[in-house]
Formats: C-alpha cells, structure tokens, sequence
C-alpha cells in the first residue's frame, strides 16, 4: 500500500534533497524544448505558436546546457515540445543524456511511434509519458486539432506496450488535460490506466497560448474540479491504496518544480517553468548556473513561504503547495499572487491581486509628489508602469509641460513600484529607498498634461543594498527620457 503522496514532479527526489537544492542552488531535473514544431494544435496547448520552426539551438549548444544541468546536480530531463518526436536529433540527444547516467522523461503525442521506435525507448530507458485525453474518437481529434489524432495516439499505445512499457524499470504514464467536455470520464479513464501500472498524469488547464482562446470552451469551474479531484483522491485510496490530498493543479500529484528545476525553451530562453514565461536569461549569452544564481524571479519562487501574496500566503498546507505558479502568473500578470483556480482561494477572490496594480499601494509618496499612476507589467528584475500628466503634479509648469528634472523622480517612482509590488506579500519587513543620483540621462522630447508616459525600468545591477536602474519614459511611442538612476534600497531597520 502507498501510504505517501505520489508526487507526479519530483517524486524521486526526497524532501532533504530538494531543501539542499534550494540552499545550495542546485538542480534536481530540467525541462528542454528541442524544438517548438508540432503536428497537432491542441486547443489547450500552452504554447502559442507551434507551427513554425523558431531560432533553435544547435545540438551543440543543446548538448553544452545539458552538461551544465548535469554539474548542477540535474538527474532528470523532461523532454516537452513542440513534438519531441519531430526534433531530428531527438535520439542523439537520448543517447546523450543517458550517457550522462539522467533519467530521460519524454512527453509524445505519439508521432512517430512505431514498434521499433517503441522498442528504441524501450531500450534506452526513457520513461514516456503519452498524450491523451479521452476514449472518445472524436473529442480526441477534435481536443488535438487534427484529424486522425486518436488513431495515432491508439497506436502508439498499442506500440509502445508490445515493446514492454510498463515494466518494473520502465516507466510509462499517459498525460491528460481535464476540461468540461471529458471530466465526467476520467475517472474510468484513470482506472484504466491504474489496473495497467501507468501512471495517470491528470492536471487542470494553464490559461495561456492556445487554452487562453478556448478558455470557455474547456474550463471547468472551481468547484467541479473540487469535486473531481476529491472523488478521484477517494478511488485512488479505496481501490489502489494510494493516499495522497487533493489539491490542484496535479490529480494525485504536487508541483514544487521550482524549487529545484527550470525550463529551457528550444531558443534558449530560461524561465521558471513553462508557465511562469518570463525569460530571466538565455544560455548563448551566460551560462546556466549565473541565470539561476542572477534571478529574482527564481529566489523569489524558492522564498516562495515568504513571498507569496494572498489567502495561498496564509494557507496552512503551504509548507508542501503553492497552488499553480503558472495559472497565477498568466491570470494575474504576477508569479507570487495566489492561485485564482484553486477551490480554497474561491471564496476569497476579492484578496487576490490582479495587475494593474494602483501605484499608490506600492510607493511611498502622496500627491502631488506621487507621480506614478499605476503598475502594468512584472519581469525578471524589470517593469512597465504608466503615469498621465496632471496639472496638479510637482514638476508641472504654469505652460502645462513637465519639466526635465522630473524624469529621474519617475524612473525612481517605478522602481518603488516594481520592489513594492515584489514585496507586497512578504514576511520581510517593507524597503524604503533613496534616489542617490542620476547618470547618462537624456531628455529627448516632452509630455504635457494629458499626455499619458509608460515607464520601463531594468535594475542593471544590485550592491548590497544600492542598486543602478535603467529606464526609459515613452510618450506613446516616442522615448523621450533616458538614462540611469543610483538609488538605495533598505529594508528600513536602519532608519528604525
């Protein structure tokens, strides 16, 4: 009998071990994109473009991130796509990363499947997770966006159990979306699965890409997937002996990805995972360890007990769950606000904050000092906010223009905005901050009242508690200030 929680990311991995992941910056697995074509157009695919073949990486430089994962402590690949199966190198790099000794776990639409590629795997060890969503010949074609779908998914099943998945050392799970046209299935489907030692990989929709178009054709509500869940959590218990508690977005599963792995799309791009898609590097320009190292965005989602905003902050199961990163950031605009999907946050809705975010909640200053509006957008140490002239604002002449030294303030102003928002749920205690000086600014052009300025700031660089912000104010289109600002940021014991 499994007395644990099968977790479906990282159930190989102990909790010491992924606790040491965290305070050393190591990594337990990665997931890599080989390439972003695919043959089918799921309705629910994450991605937004799967159709075309984007600046992949070579198998060198593919080879090269591996190898870094690797001396990062990485065991594990996970494979997604596009369809790996598509990828023509996608055996050489199998090789490849066995040869490394790493587990090599491949998510397939079943393309390409045939039995001497099932037997291929079979040999190497891959652990294959196959998609599908349904019995139904015609929802499974129609969920796929391509005709013939489930014929081929049928027949990469057939092929892949004649060439001896699953055994005892050769893992084989089925990966399935849930959505309101198959839910009332999937119970049957997930005791199918069971009774043939497969792992059922059931996991609600993330809202972005192509979902984020059908989002009403296939989302279920908060309270049907409540239902499912608990329902499958008890048929699992009292038919399988597997105990584990409800709780989304995995079906018998948790995701604590973060905390010891990343993505890396087939461009390079690094993010969190392939829901949080903010791009904190690329590995043709600095090497994996410095990306990871260099990221706020990945220490922010480690530190996640003391940064997450919200009723999922104040959640007592939070010492093993943080509700759906992805399905937060694509919902909110914010990888730290809390899970507009799970069941438990439902009635409490109104305390999750969606960006835009008024800017008078994150910064310290009061009209008429106040000179931002409103925060849009969160990066990787980086953010876009908006103002509107007013005449009632400092640095407004009687002739209604704004005058060029109120653009180190605004820079400054943004930069509060982006720390304060970051903050906004933290146990720390709240930064205060210092405009200390200004370098390289250039004031190109002018805003008069009226006029509404978006404002970027990047943080180029953090000294301890110093850090040097470059921004950028556009009037519509037109940049009309430029340069960089010193500024001080402290948690304010100091002046306490």
């Amino acid at each position: 009998m499994n007395s644990c929680q099968t977790q479906i990311y990282g159930s190989e991995f102990s909790s010491e071990e992924i606790a040491d992941a965290v305070r050393s910056g190591k990594l337990l697995s990665m997931e890599i994109e080989f390439n972003s074509l695919c043959n089918f157009r799921c309705l629910y695919c994450y991605a937004a473009e799967n159709g075309r073949r984007l600046n992949e990486l070579t198998t060198d430089q593919f080879r090269d991130v591996i190898t870094q994962a690797k001396e990062l402590g990485a065991r594990k690949i996970i494979v997604l796509g596009g369809e790996p199966m598509l990828y023509p190198h996608l055996l050489e790099m199998v090789k490849f990363m066995r040869g490394l000794d790493m587990d090599v776990e491949l998510f397939t639409n079943g393309t390409g499947i045939t039995p001497q590629m099932a037997r291929t795997l079979y040999d190497l060890a891959v652990r294959v997770v196959l998609k599908m969503n349904t019995f139904d010949e015609k929802l499974q074609n129609t969920l796929s966006g391509r005709e013939g779908a489930y014929h081929q998914i049928q027949q990469a099943f057939s092929n892949l159990k004649h060439a001896g998945y699953p055994s005892a050392d050769r893992f084989m799970g089925v990966s399935t979306v849930i959505c309101q046209q198959n839910i009332d299935e999937l119970p049957k489907l997930w005791e199918w699965l069971r009774d043939q030692n497969i792992a059922p990989y059931f996991e609600m929709i993330t809202p972005q890409g192509g979902a984020r178009e059908n989002t009403r054709a296939l989302d279920i509500t908060t309270q049907q997937a409540e239902d499912f869940f608990l329902k499958i959590a008890e048929l699992d218990r009292t038919k399988y002996g597997h105990h584990w508690e409800p709780r989304p977005p995995l079906v018998g599963g948790i995701c604590l990805r973060h905390q010891f792995s990343c993505a890396v799309s087939s461009d390079g791009n690094v993010q969190p995972c392939v829901g949080v898609t903010i791009p904190i590097g690329n590995v043709r320009e600095n090497k994996l360890k410095d990306i990871l190292k260099d990221s706020e965005v990945v220490s922010d989602l480690k530190s996640y007990k003391n940064m997450i905003k919200g009723p999922c902050g104040d959640c007592g199961k939070m010492s093993d769950c943080y509700g759906c990163r992805g399905a937060a950031y694509q919902m909110t605009g914010d990888y730290l606000a809390s899970d507009p999907l799970c069941w438990k946050n439902s009635d409490r809705r109104d305390d999750i904050l969606f960006l835009p975010v008024d800017a008078a909640q994150l910064v310290p200053h009061k009209p008429p000092m106040l000179l931002i509006d409103r925060l849009l957008e969160i990066k990787e140490r980086a953010s876009l906010s908006e103002m509107t002239v007013r005449a009632d604002m400092m640095f407004v002449g009687k002739d209604g223009k704004l005058d060029d030294a109120s653009y180190p303030e605004i820079i400054s102003q943004a930069i509060a905005a982006q720390e304060g928002f970051r903050k906004l749920g933290s146990r720390d205690p709240q930064q205060e901050g210092f405009l200390l000086g200004v370098k390289n600014l250039k004031v190109s052009g002018s805003a008069w009242i009226g006029d509404t300025l978006q404002i970027s700031v990047f943080k180029v660089a953090k000294y301890g508690d110093f850090g040097i912000i470059q921004g950028e104010v556009r009037n519509g289109v037109t940049v009309i200030a430029r340069g960089e600002v010193k500024v001080f940021q402290g948690n304010g014991k100091a002046a306490a």
